[in-house]
């Protein structure tokens, strides 16, 4: 199976996700704007989510896998089996002891971490209290479900892990479409999201449970025990949760300073979902796929394989993620437009989601590298030194968050993270260099400046068509005209791009087909059925 077809496998589910995710923030955006209890739910929300990313997706992909993978390979299937039912019963207990202590500590927690902003408008507190002790055992669910998606990863089945998070926004979506039909408040449709999002865990955990049993490999409970296996894990998770969950631990730190404005909250989570599409496409599958790939090829000793997969990995990703930033810089008004104006989302809403939008969209490529660059240091059961970054990157991304706030507001805070973004991941690419651990051939150097000047190409035709169209796209024109004028520019940029990367010769299909496709796939394990 070729790296770009389990790109694409899971690439597919997540584009399905954030598709869905689209459709409930279109519809949160017209039930509930950017007032106090969007700002509830999305600051409430943030929470669990944040330590999902940091002791869930971060630490298991990062450190799990690869370990799992150890284990398939010198004790089989019987001898993993036994090392995730260790890591299962250790992980198990920690969650639990961890939620039951947030739980109790929730107000407090909210009160001065989370959202201090809100301590001035005490209904408002309460209810992101409320919202986020409902959601908090969500956490439970999904690291115990990126324990089982690493275990899928490491057997070659992708498709299970990449479609359990589309019932999130699914289950979601349901919820709303009854909230509007029933004639809900805004208090109710809260409460009844914070229940969907412990719901949806559950549904999510049961997806990659019963996959994880297709494979060949059932999880019972272990009593929990720090054996040696589970010692080395929990010394590679720490560092490796807090590296692979950066960007959450940006976010968390911009809502808390974005809880002093009113509406700077869900103005940062909207403008999100839509930078969310390129980089959970791009970014996830290319973390998720490459961290086993890597690590299989170094320890077979294939350092020629090892360089190919980092190099074609950062191939891909710049060549889709390019011009990804350049279209969301020029043309974010009119995508927040047709996206979310509508009810309760105002006009004066859309400006200030633009603008974050776009600044957001100056940071993407940042964001998507660091998923290609981390890898190289995990396959290698290096964590350390990506955590050491990662610390910089918040430091960063504090000081210039709170520096430029007060005068720039949510825009602020979309630079700050830009920012600490493109300092991260030049921190990666450096010291992976350094080390001798990254080797750029001359096919990714001399493709890289002609993407660009594809991308510049584009961008100048999305500004000349979005200026051409300005009329279509005015809050006042229908919204079928608005979205036919999108998608016009869309399809054209596309057109635009593609043709000047191909020939200027950024892109070529027939390196993709050689290179992408791995040398020993004859003897690689079988892709996933489903």
């Amino acid at each position: 199976m070729s790296l770009v077809k389990k790109f694409a496998t899971v690439g597919s589910g997540t584009m399905l996700s954030r598709l869905f995710g689209f459709a409930r923030e279109m519809m949160m955006a017209a039930a509930l704007g950017t007032g106090p209890v969007a700002e509830a739910f999305y600051a409430a929300f943030q929470f669990p989510n944040t330590f999902r990313r940091l002791f869930a997706e971060g630490a298991f992909n990062a450190a799990f896998v690869p370990l799992f993978a150890r284990e398939i390979e010198a004790g089989g299937v019987a001898g993993a089996k036994k090392f995730s039912e260790e890591v299962f019963g250790v992980l198990f207990s920690i969650l639990l002891v961890l939620t039951i202590a947030m739980e109790l500590a929730m107000p407090f927690v909210i009160r001065y971490g989370i959202a201090p902003g809100f301590a001035e408008d005490p209904a408002k507190l309460l209810l992101t209290v409320e919202l986020a002790a409902i959601m908090f055992p969500y956490l439970i669910c999904m690291s115990l479900g990126a324990m089982m998606a690493g275990m899928l990863n490491s057997l070659h089945r992708y498709f299970a892990a990449a479609i359990a998070p589309v019932f999130l926004n699914i289950i979601l979506v349901g919820i709303l479409v009854v909230a509007w039909y029933g004639g809900y408040d805004g208090r109710e449709v809260g409460w009844a999201l914070g229940w969907g999002v412990l719901t949806a865990g559950i549904v999510q955990l049961a997806i990659v449970f019963f996959a994880v049993r297709r494979a060949g490999v059932s999880i019972g409970f272990r009593r929990p025990r720090l054996t040696k296996n589970v010692r080395r894990l929990l010394w590679l998770a720490l560092p490796a949760a807090i590296t692979g969950g950066i960007t959450q631990i940006n976010t968390l730190v911009g809502t808390a300073i974005a809880s002093g404005l009113p509406g700077a909250v869900p103005s940062l989570n909207l403008a999100d979902r839509v930078y969310q599409l390129p980089l959970g496409v791009v970014g996830v599958a290319v973390g998720v796929v490459l961290l086993p790939e890597l690590a299989r090829a170094l320890r077979a000793g294939n350092n020629i394989e090892a360089a190919n997969l980092q190099n074609r990995s950062v191939e891909f990703t710049l060549f889709l993620t390019l011009p990804a930033a350049a279209a969301l810089l020029t043309m974010a008004e009119p995508i927040v437009r047709v996206l979310y104006e509508r009810g309760a989302f105002t006009p004066q809403d859309t400006a200030l989601v633009a603008q974050v939008l776009s600044i957001f969209g100056v940071g993407l490529p940042a964001f998507v590298l660091v998923k290609a660059f981390t890898p190289g240091y995990f396959a290698r059961e290096d964590t350390r030194t990506p955590m050491m970054f990662a610390a910089v990157s918040v430091a960063v991304n504090i000081s210039t968050a709170l520096w430029l706030f007060p005068t720039m507001g949510a825009p602020g805070i979309a630079t700050a993270a830009a920012v600490a973004g493109w300092v991260n991941s030049g921190l990666l690419l450096g010291v992976l260099i350094a080390r001798g651990h990254w080797s750029g051939d001359a096919g990714l150097l001399r493709r890289t400046p002609r993407l660009l000047v594809a991308c510049a190409l584009m961008a100048g035709a999305i500004h000349l068509a979005v200026t051409w169209l300005e009329p279509q796209f005015a809050p006042q024109s229908p919204i079928y005209v608005q979205a036919s004028a999108l998608a016009a520019v869309v399809v054209g940029a596309m057109v635009i791009y593609f043709g000047a990367a191909f020939g200027l010769g950024g892109a070529d299909l027939g390196m993709i087909r050689r290179n992408v496709r791995r040398k020993g796939d004859a003897s690689a394990a079988p892709a996933d059925p489903d």
